[in-house]
């Protein structure tokens, strides 16, 4: 289904190039890095592309500070930091037990000069959380299963490129930018409780659309390149300014590098490294007071190292030329997570790039 979904995608989008095709100068396929890397490169002065991208991310497993445990355990053992609540139970009586979450991404790149590069970046996300509600205070029978839902535009990205130098083969620049608070911190839905009531709450951070609070975006790339092989690395860091609904987002650090090999102009196939540090929430919504793992601030943030394959595709001639389609998928290969939380079990990406 989810494969059928992006060809659907992908090809509605070509055929829309066909239909307002510019002449565009030929490129070559590892000319970008892959898809799932942001503001990889820079463009000529007077030069605009467009993309769109799509992500799918599953998580499923359950694990405690890095160590797997059980969604009875997690009910039986694990404290509820909101039992002193009128009504709330003394354990995390409601379970996570898988979420996914589906994002449209649509950017634009235009260089005013040769050494700058403006880029946007907007989102549209669907999630989705199946839970398990556990009767009463106690024991380990199950009330039912349930699930939540969110949907709507994100946050809203602007970054500036700045070309810092290229020799020969060789390119580095650096990003610098901010994040609007244009996705929705306040989306609820109804949950099951485990005395069997269906109230409509403020669901967890997780399944919030934006961060709720401006941000200051920076990161530092570099490119090289010999003959079909090419290669790369980025910093990138996220850190969001003062506190929205009683709490701030932690700080992000990402850390990727990646090569690739282009068999042919047209095609290139790439691997992929990428480490991922988020930090905890500090401080806490006072509407979001759920007996789940998902409530509590202090079960956010932790390290992730994740490996992804992909490939490029670019065409070079005829209706289609600037037309660059991109797909890469990943599996984590280490996830140090604070607290309990659901793991990630694989994400995939899939995009589409014009350039005028």
């Amino acid at each position: 289904m989810i494969f059928k979904t992006i060809t659907h995608i992908l090809l509605h989008a070509i055929i829309l190039v066909h239909f307002s095709s510019i002449a565009v100068a030929q490129m070559k396929a590892d000319s970008h890095a892959p898809i799932g890397v942001m503001g990889d490169h820079m463009h000529k002065k007077g030069k605009l592309m467009t993309s769109y991208r799509y992500m799918y991310m599953d998580m499923g497993d359950l694990q405690n500070d890095g160590s797997n445990i059980t969604a009875d355990t997690i009910a039986t053992s694990v404290s509820n930091r909101f039992s002193n609540i009128n009504g709330q139970p003394p354990t995390l009586r409601v379970v996570p037990k898988k979420m996914n979450m589906h994002m449209h991404m649509f950017g634009a790149m235009y260089a005013p000069t040769d050494w700058l590069t403006l880029m946007v970046m907007s989102n549209y996300t669907d999630k989705k959380m199946k839970l398990t509600t556990y009767k009463g205070g106690s024991g380990t029978t199950v009330r039912d299963t349930f699930t939540t839902q969110s949907n709507g535009w994100g946050d809203t990205k602007l970054t500036g490129l700045i070309h810092l130098f290229s020799t020969g083969n060789h390119k580095v620049h650096l990003s610098i930018g901010t994040i609007l608070p244009t996705g929705s911190t306040s989306e609820t839905d109804q949950i099951l409780t485990p005395m069997g009531m269906r109230p409509t709450k403020r669901l967890p951070y997780a399944m919030q659309l934006g961060n709720g609070n401006y941000g200051i975006l920076n990161g530092l790339t570099y490119t090289g390149r010999h003959q079909r092989l090419t290669w790369g690395g980025q910093y990138s860091g996220t850190e969001f300014l003062g506190k929205h609904n009683g709490y701030r987002k932690g700080q992000q650090h990402e850390v990727t590098a990646w090569t690739s090999f282009a068999p042919a102009d047209t095609l290139s196939i790439s691997a992929r490294l990428k480490y991922r540090h988020d930090s905890k929430i500090k401080g806490i919504d006072p509407l979001i007071t759920l007996p789940t793992q998902a409530a509590n601030p202090d079960y956010y943030g932790g390290d992730v190292i994740t490996m992804l394959l992909g490939l490029n595709w670019v065409c070079q001639s005829g209706y289609f030329s600037g037309v660059r389609i991109g797909f890469e998928a990943g599996l984590p290969l280490m996830q140090e997570l604070n607290g309990v939380r659901l793991e990630q079990n694989f994400n995939l990406m899939a995009g589409l790039q014009y350039a005028f």
